[in-house]
């Protein structure tokens, strides 16, 4: 594979982890404040992801792979509401372990992450676009 197919597939699998980034970020904002259906019941569980560095042999180089998505094991916060289904018998309600102010960085990091691999992949294009310009000249 040439380095400008190579670089654009390299680009390709950064904007697809970075968007799968978002989507959990995202999925854990607005969540934020969803607790459970019955009493005493758990709320949603914070998501995380992580990722791995795998060897594409196509291009002979290493990319990025989406290794899992799991659960924040942090604990739940615990807020007092005897009016909320959720309350226990003493009237406490379990809260999710979403840290709004770690979602939005994390959102800010995915963001820009994502912008760098798109900036990455028009690049290339514009590079690809340049050599046939240049092969048709000739």
């Amino acid at each position: 594979m040439d380095p400008l197919q190579a670089s654009s597939r390299l680009a390709g699998a950064g904007l697809e982890a970075q968007s799968m980034r978002l989507r959990i970020v995202s999925e854990n904002i607005a969540n934020a404040q969803s607790t459970g259906k019955t009493a005493g019941a758990d709320p949603y569980a914070r998501k995380t992801i992580t990722f791995r560095s795998e060897f594409d042999h196509a291009i002979g180089s290493a990319s990025v792979k989406v290794k899992e998505i799991g659960t924040d094991r942090a604990p739940f916060q615990v807020t007092y509401d005897p009016g909320n289904p959720a309350a226990d018998e003493n009237g406490y309600v379990k809260m999710p372990n979403v840290n709004m102010l770690v979602e939005m960085a994390d959102m800010r990091e995915a963001n820009r992450s994502y912008e760098a691999n798109l900036q990455m992949m028009k690049q290339t294009r514009s590079m690809i676009s340049s050599l046939i310009d240049l092969l048709r000249g000739a």
